[in-house]
């Protein structure tokens, strides 16, 4: 088995950003498309003892199974991902460009920012990856 030198995986993840960016087509990438782009950087440069994970709420649930993951305390609103890094808890909700929070998605971001949590939405994938590399989330920066 080789092992690859985790350097070329960030460089393979910055230059797959960078021919995604030349597109003329990324901006009108799909959330899912921008969720997928962002889970690519955070597999190959989520910076060490970074701890992130996606909340799987959205889609559409037949009533007996949304009844269900309610009363399991599933939370309309909750931000597609969250990461704990260093004793603090992050949160985004990622959007495609143009597309607004849902009201639920506004109240939990503040909600969660009472509670004493960074939590944010971004539209697109540039604003999200930037957001992610201010707050040391990532390692290495795409420009």
């Amino acid at each position: 088995m080789t092992r690859r030198h985790p350097e070329a995986a960030i460089q393979r993840a910055v230059f797959e950003h960078i021919r995604l960016r030349a597109r003329p087509d990324v901006l009108a990438m799909s959330e899912q498309q921008i969720h997928r782009a962002i889970i690519r950087h955070l597999e190959t440069r989520a910076a060490p003892n970074t701890f992130w994970f996606h909340v799987p709420n959205g889609g559409y649930r037949r009533p007996a199974e949304a009844k269900i993951l309610k009363s399991l305390g599933v939370v309309r609103g909750t931000p597609d991902l969250c990461f704990v890094k260093d004793g603090r808890a992050y949160f985004l909700e990622l959007k495609a460009p143009g597309r607004p929070l849902s009201p639920a998605q506004e109240e939990v971001l503040i909600k969660l920012r009472d509670c004493g949590a960074i939590a944010t939405h971004a539209h697109g994938l540039d604003q999200a990856l930037a957001w992610l590399q201010a707050r040391g989330l990532l390692k290495g920066e795409v420009q």
